[in-house]
């Protein structure tokens, strides 16, 4: 797919001329350079990036699809992803281990790990790497807002009528989305989902079973002995081994790359982006080893460049370019807008009822309340990793706040900073802490884990619909450069974890895309 030009191969040649005259004692401390050009470049591959490869591929356009991590393929008895119970170095993006208070960081070998804590001043946020992005570790809660909650939160000219009719079903049929089986639920593991909705129905609170991108069938043939458990004993939070998951890489992008049109490159890290002379878009790539060890440098110029890197890596790329000269006259709202989707996570220890152990997950249930806008939440339980009986679950909560933060650009790290305001969703958050406490009854003992550890797994903003993008991702006043992830979102997605919004956003918006702009800007 890449046009190699002369260009390219004068610069490889010099490159591997040098290499030789150094010898073979300083070999390793030069990095082959490499050019390339392309029609389209696509920068991340979870939602906005499957859902930019799929449609562009089926529209004739031929794309490049770069991702930071690694595959991570999966099958039955796989033991492609590590286990929260026995931690490993691929939980962590290059050894990169979150550190909580209290508890001493414990250091792992660099790898090319699923996920990324990027601090911030108020707030941190988990990011997820390789091919399929967050939905490689993501609950799989795929939950779509009521109009209400939609037009509360989102410009008015995105047609709620419109992604209703067509957007939202398209997403969930091609994520396969079903809810758990009576008969998985009633089975000895599935403990902690009966107590919950028990629960929250004796406090009053309706409770509904949640659409989630699964074949249970996998999970019904482990409790019938034919694989060993993934689903069934909870050991799904970081990749599920057995397969059965519909995440993106093995629905969009194994789509997109049947098409022939569709490349992806693993390991390749974005470093830059920028604005050529001639109006195309420049992106300097480190093709890495799974040590994080540069082995090849790349500038890739290309007509069109898509922004799906995630709401924390699309922002940074885009202000460091800001900051630095790479693309001028970018939109003054950059960096603002940011949200946390309103996350609590708690533990909850029931002294009245028995959880059990282990706890078939991922999540079975939820209770939405969603009547008033200004509070609307939804509260889920998800089952804890495969551990002795602790009498305990968790329990998790999200909804709509007003409240923002901002990215503001460290030049002497030549990186970005979240600025999270004190107090920030207390409201929001009260509320939602009101809810569990009542779900959970006077013999609990309740641990809120974001008050301990302020961090969201839905970051959302930083280059935002309206103020930095249209509603299609074009990024204000920037031919050829568009945004079609997290950081498009307008700090929240109404009450529901942003995967499916994220997704039905793109699928929209490539609809557009594909009529008016290819051959025109791709």
């Amino acid at each position: 797919m890449p046009t190699v030009s002369r260009r390219s191969v004068l610069a490889g040649a010099a490159a591997a001329t040098g290499l030789s005259l150094l010898g073979a004692g300083r070999a390793s401390a030069r990095v082959p350079l490499t050019r390339e050009e392309h029609r389209v470049v696509i920068i991340g591959s979870g939602f906005g990036g499957g859902v930019t490869a799929l449609r562009l591929a089926q529209a004739g356009v031929p794309v490049l699809v770069l991702e930071r991590g690694r595959r991570w393929p999966t099958g039955p008895d796989a033991e492609t992803f590590p286990h929260a119970t026995s931690p490993d170095k691929r939980m962590f993006w290059l050894g990169s281990a979150p550190s909580l208070p209290g508890i001493p960081s414990v250091p792992f070998e660099p790898y090319t790990g699923l996920l990324e804590q990027v601090s911030g001043k108020g707030m941190g946020m988990m990011c997820a790497a390789g091919v399929g992005g967050g939905s490689l570790v993501y609950q799989g809660m795929t939950l779509q807002p009521t109009a209400e909650l939609f037009n509360t939160c989102f410009p008015e000219q995105l047609d709620y009528a419109e992604m209703d009719r067509v957007y939202y079903p398209r997403v969930a049929r091609m994520l396969r989305v079903r809810t758990a089986p009576d008969e998985l639920i009633a089975s000895k593991t599935y403990a902690a989902a009966r107590v919950f909705a028990r629960s929250a129905e004796k406090a009053g609170y309706a409770v509904s079973k949640i659409p989630m991108p699964i074949d249970w069938d996998y999970a019904l043939r482990e409790l019938d002995g034919e694989m060993q458990p993934s689903y069934t004993n909870g050991d799904c939070a970081l990749g599920v081994n057995n397969g059965g998951k519909h995440s993106v890489d093995v629905t969009y992008l194994s789509a997109a790359e049947a098409t022939g049109l569709c490349t992806v490159a693993t390991q390749h890290n974005v470093t830059e982006v920028a604005k050529a002379a001639d109006g195309r878009w420049e992106i300097t790539v480190d093709r890495i080893n799974t040590r994080g060890t540069v082995l090849e440098k790349k500038v890739l110029t290309a007509k069109a460049l898509v922004l799906a890197a995630g709401t924390a890596n699309t922002t940074r790329l885009l202000m460091r370019a800001a900051a630095k000269g790479g693309i001028p006259d970018l939109p003054d709202g950059l960096g603002s807008g940011w949200g946390s989707n309103g996350d609590r996570i708690y533990t909850w220890t029931d002294l009245a009822d028995d959880f059990g152990a282990p706890q078939g997950g991922p999540v079975v249930y939820g209770s939405k309340e969603w009547d008033d806008p200004a509070l609307a939440n939804t509260v889920i339980q998800a089952s804890l990793p495969p551990l002795p009986d602790l009498r305990t679950t968790m329990l998790v909560g999200f909804g709509i706040s007003q409240d923002r933060g901002r990215f503001v650009y460290d030049s002497a790290k030549d990186d970005i900073v979240l600025h999270w305001p004190a107090g920030a969703e207390r409201e929001l958050s009260r509320r939602i802490h009101e809810r569990i406490s009542r779900i959970a009854g006077p013999l609990s003992v309740l641990v809120d884990t974001t008050a301990i550890a302020p961090t969201t797994w839905h970051p959302l903003g930083g280059a935002a619909m309206e103020s930095v993008c249209d509603l299609e991702g074009r990024v204000l006043g920037q031919r050829g450069l568009y945004v079609l992830d997290g950081a498009l979102m307008p700090g929240t997605t109404a009450a529901c974890n942003p995967s499916m919004t994220i997704a039905a956003v793109a699928e929209r918006a490539l609809d557009r895309l594909v009529t008016t702009e290819v051959d025109r800007v791709f």
